[in-house]
């Protein structure tokens, strides 16, 4: 009989408010001298000063560090590391979204290993190998998203080709995540559409993934249906903290879920992430609905649970589908490539990105370069 291993240990402090509990939980740990990791857009925000007040009224040492913007480059991570080291850092206080979030992992790698950023990619050959440790290091999301602080990867794109590289090992997870829904009423509608679209995308395509992992399918569905319910009621009313919640606990959902894999939709983001410098999320959510027919032939009866999930009368692969679009309308995305100033000429370029992209070889149905510029057309 075939055996499977599963791991989800990540401590996670959840509610309104809980981000008071930061220094309490640092100093139980011994620690002293805290770097906050975050990024230029959050740096601005009285929550970041409030927070950084906290910590020093506890007479913890601390320091910021906010060179983190758009996608995160290795030379961010080496500047993170010198503020480290100069501050004698002894812990990692990540604060933001996914990039600010997966820059504190890289930095926390590379104060403590050898060599470049790079030198730790995923599936390299003779990649470094992970040492035992990096320092302690605990997560505050303000998005809900990426759900990068319950991830055990960092993805940091390369400062030339823009392709996106994966660091991945669990050293790299935070030992303790502060999830407090009250630190992303401050998003702007665009990014709460953009970031939950992201996360719900996270939550199908995991259900979605071929492969056996029972556990990540229920945590995926659930997410699923936190996110039908809680992205519009975020639109509508931005000061909703419960719906807000939903969202964060969807996020990490999704994060948690897609161990199992992700799928097309995905490779089809990379791909404009990387040819456009398109937001990730934003790029996700214009391309699930037409990205995801690709995949309804090959499992309807799962199709079919997501339309249930989500409430639809017709637990159809098309109703599901039609959903999304209604979602995205909703929410204020847009409906093809066309409108987020996508044109034909770069279809091709599109389509070799996505198919040398990892993420499609967990996709329920094997997708060829032919197959992503059929993709692509179908959605300008």
């Amino acid at each position: 009989m075939t055996t499977y291993r599963f791991s989800f240990p990540t401590t996670i402090h959840f509610g309104a408010g809980v981000r008071a509990q930061v220094a309490g939980a640092l100093i139980a740990q011994g620690k002293r001298r805290p770097l906050v990791v975050t990024d230029r857009g959050v740096a601005e925000l009285p929550m970041l000063g409030d927070l950084v007040s906290s910590l020093e009224a506890s007479a913890l040492q601390t320091a910021v560090f906010s060179g983190v913007w758009g996608n995160p480059v290795p030379s961010q991570v080496e500047a993170g590391v010198t503020a480290f080291k100069a501050h004698n850092a002894d812990c990692i206080v990540g604060v933001g979204g996914g990039a600010a979030l997966d820059v504190a992992k890289a930095i926390g790698l590379m104060a403590t290993h050898p060599g470049e950023i790079f030198d730790y990619e995923d599936d390299k050959p003779g990649a470094r190998p992970f040492g035992a440790e990096i320092p302690y290091w605990v997560a505050l999301p303000t998005t809900a998203g990426t759900g990068s602080e319950v991830g055990r990867s960092s993805v940091i794109a390369d400062e030339d080709t823009h392709v996106k590289k994966i660091i991945f090992h669990p050293i790299l997870l935070a030992r303790q995540v502060f999830a407090d829904p009250e630190l992303t009423l401050a998003l702007p509608a665009k990014i709460t559409a953009a970031t939950g679209m992201d996360a719900l995308t996270h939550c199908v395509e995991s259900y979605l993934a071929k492969g056996f992992h029972p556990i990540c399918d229920g945590i995926a569905l659930e997410g699923l249906r936190l996110c039908a319910q809680g992205l519009p009621a975020c639109m509508k009313n931005p000061g909703d903290v419960a719906a807000r919640g939903s969202m964060l606990m969807a996020s990490m959902m999704g994060a948690i879920a897609f161990q199992k894999g992700l799928g097309l939709v995905h490779s089809c983001a990379h791909a404009l992430g990387t040819a456009t410098d398109m937001h990730h999320g934003l790029a996700n959510a214009v391309m699930i609905d037409h990205a995801l027919r690709f995949n309804a032939e090959a499992v309807p009866e799962r199709f079919r649970t997501m339309a249930l999930t989500v409430g639809l009368a017709d637990p159809s692969a098309e109703s599901f589908l039609r959903w999304l679009g209604k979602l995205k309308a909703e929410v204020d995305i847009a409906a093809r490539l066309a409108g987020v100033g996508v044109g034909a000429a770069e279809v091709h370029e599109l389509a070799r990105l996505a198919f040398e992209d990892s993420c499609h070889h967990n996709n329920p149905r094997p997708v060829t370069r032919t197959d992503f510029e059929q993709i692509f057309r179908q959605a300008l």
